[in-house]
């Protein structure tokens, strides 16, 4: 869902720039990330939104990397307004498109990858957009570290189907897997505004993890 233009927003943003967001010139970075974040692993974030999860989870591990992508700019504000307040050294948001990941990211540089809610993009023909479509798989494979994990949730129970159908075809092992994270005994050390939305009209979130 995009969020209705604020006029403000872009100035607002340019005290971020270069700090806790990060838009132009990714590609410098490439094989770098580690180095840039202080030496920690790096773990990323595709779809970060408002950055709940982001803010969150890097909180709790100092020591790891966190980065969260996000490509409307409006919602980068919100997302880097919580690390600005938060002071978080750990964290950034880049402005980019999942599409171009191994333009920004070296193989095997990413220990980690999370898609939280992605857009379900129901439409039959719009399949190939979905963020657990194969050709995304294959991308996501090259910037992982040999036998890195992929953690999925999603509040769409088709997507989810989809999802494990496209994982398994792709030769993904999965290691954990539930239709109701939140009744299940699987550690959820961070949510989302979504999940939280989601969960609290009764609605299951789905989450599963692979091994790439």
């Amino acid at each position: 869902m995009r969020l209705r233009k604020k006029p403000w927003m872009a100035q607002a943003l340019e005290t971020y720039i270069g700090k806790e967001l990060l838009e132009d010139g990714l590609e410098a970075y490439k094989g770098r990330w580690s180095e840039f974040m202080g030496g920690r692993p790096v773990r990323l974030e595709i779809g970060c939104g408002k950055g709940k999860f982001l803010a969150s989870i890097s909180a709790l591990h100092p020591d790891i990397a966190f980065l969260g992508m996000e490509s409307q700019r409006d919602v980068c504000y919100y997302a880097v307004k919580k690390l600005r307040e938060q002071e978080q050294e750990n964290a950034r948001v880049l402005r980019a498109d999942a599409a171009h990941l191994p333009e920004w990211f070296a193989p095997g540089e990413v220990d980690m990858l999370y898609l939280n809610f992605s857009d379900p993009w129901p439409k039959a023909r719009h399949a190939k957009r979905r963020l657990t479509y194969r050709t995304f798989l294959a991308e996501y494979k090259e910037i992982l570290k040999p036998h890195g994990h992929l953690r999925f949730k999603t509040d769409n129970d088709d997507l989810f189907a989809f999802s494990l159908e496209e994982f398994r075809e792709f030769g993904l092992q999965i290691v954990s897997m539930t239709e109701d994270l939140h009744q299940s005994d699987i550690p959820n050390e961070a949510t989302t505004e979504y999940e939280d939305r989601f969960s609290a009209l009764g609605k299951n979130i789905n989450f599963c993890e692979v091994v790439f």
